[in-house]
């Protein structure tokens, strides 16, 4: 489902995402260069053409693969964006722009936070919102809230088909999950099952309560690897482990996969931090530079041993059979590596291949996972996704 969090100190703005989405749906970090644009141009977004500005930023961006919008992503004017689906009363309509659409439009062309607000309203209004939200299910679609962030403040921006609203972030944090949370705005326009189902009140005030006081990269890293009160996956056959930031697909009704996280420090230089894998509790976040771009192959819903995100599924696939053990193997290597990388940031490249080269052992240490300890309706849902994905070692 996702939750994006802002922790706002006197030194600046520190920002974090989790990226929920299918379990099989693999993301990559893009960099995409700053580029100017013949008159006339036209952009293909994911469902519809909209018209082309005349020059767009240099962007980093984190996408899923089969859309052209992205989940969470940076400008070169320090610009930062989450988006998190909402479920309003408004009817669906045609395709349109998705959420992650308007997103990555967003941060192509505003070079701040209150811009690009700017720019996702004037969007909104003029092409509207819609159509499938996720590939493996086409009937599936929902409105968009946003935070918008840069090294002075943040801004929310929900919406609910056309209508819109915005708050200034004035406290020390704000969070945004899967519910309306502007209130007069929420009064009028949420519907009040959904809420329940995505547990999005408890994992909002979760990451609030993390996220307040945070001091820098590592905090909101920790932030988004909250599994709640007793600290590790707790499963609910309704939503899985959908109550706490950490999300582990596992639920009858709703299974949703925190598919890829980004952490953003906004405090100097702009320097952002993205796991491009699954699962922040098992996966190393790696700092990214908008003007440092790396090439990070991207694979589709199929297991792809050339994709990174794939590979690094080796791990988080059999680590989740006992997760309180195999956690315990690499958790305090893996903060070993952070607070190198957040003490002194080295090159993209390097990071992703020291980050590569520690989950290829860990998974190496934790084999094929062994006994599955998870309850059964989960490693009935696992075994699916396995099949489907063509994952070594599914069932046939």
């Amino acid at each position: 489902m996702c939750d994006t969090v802002v922790s706002i100190g006197d030194d600046g703005v520190l920002f974090a995402k989790n990226s929920d989405r299918d379990a099989n749906e693999s993301q990559g970090v893009e960099w995409h260069a700053a580029a100017t644009h013949d008159p006339g141009a036209r952009l293909r977004c994911t469902w519809i053409e909209v018209p082309q500005v005349a020059s767009t930023r240099a962007v980093v961006v984190s996408r899923p693969w089969w859309m052209w919008g992205a989940e969470m992503g940076a400008n070169d004017a320090g610009v930062v964006i989450g988006n998190e689906a909402v479920f309003t009363t408004e009817r669906p309509g045609d395709p349109a722009l998705l959420g992650m659409d308007l997103l990555r439009l967003a941060l192509e062309r505003a070079s701040s936070a209150h811009e690009a607000v700017g720019v996702l309203v004037g969007l909104l209004e003029r092409h509207g919102q819609g159509g499938p939200c996720s590939f493996e299910r086409p009937g599936f679609t929902y409105d968009n809230s946003f935070l918008v962030a840069d090294p002075s403040g943040a801004v929310v921006l929900e919406t609910a088909g056309r209508h819109h609203a915005t708050e200034e972030v004035t406290g020390q944090v704000r969070a945004i999950s899967n519910g309306l949370t502007i209130e007069s705005f929420a009064r009028r326009f949420s519907r009040r099952v959904r809420p329940a189902l995505t547990s999005c009140v408890p994992r909002r005030a979760r990451a609030e309560a993390s996220a307040r006081g945070a001091r820098g990269p590592l905090a909101m890293m920790a932030t988004l690897r909250d599994h709640g009160p007793r600290g590790e996956p707790r499963f609910s056959a309704v939503n899985g482990a959908l109550r706490a930031p950490c999300a582990h697909a596992g639920g009858l009704v709703a299974s949703t996969q925190t598919t890829a996280s980004m952490v953003s420090d906004l405090r100097g230089d702009p320097l952002h931090w993205m796991t491009a894998t699954s699962a922040p509790c098992l996966s190393v976040f790696k700092p990214v530079r908008v003007d440092e771009p790396l090439e990070v192959p991207l694979a589709q819903n199929r297991f792809d041993p050339a994709c990174p995100w794939w590979v690094h599924e080796r791990l988080h696939r059999a680590a989740m059979h006992d997760w309180g053990r195999f956690h315990a193997v690499l958790a305090a290597q893996r903060d070993e590596i952070e607070r190198g990388f957040t003490s002194s940031p080295p090159p993209s490249a390097e990071a992703f291949a020291t980050a590569a080269a520690a989950e290829g052992r860990w998974a190496a240490d934790i084999g094929g996972g062994g006994r599955d300890r998870r309850p059964p309706w989960v490693r009935r849902i696992w075994r699916g996704l396995d099949e489907v994905a063509g994952f070594p070692g599914a069932a046939r």
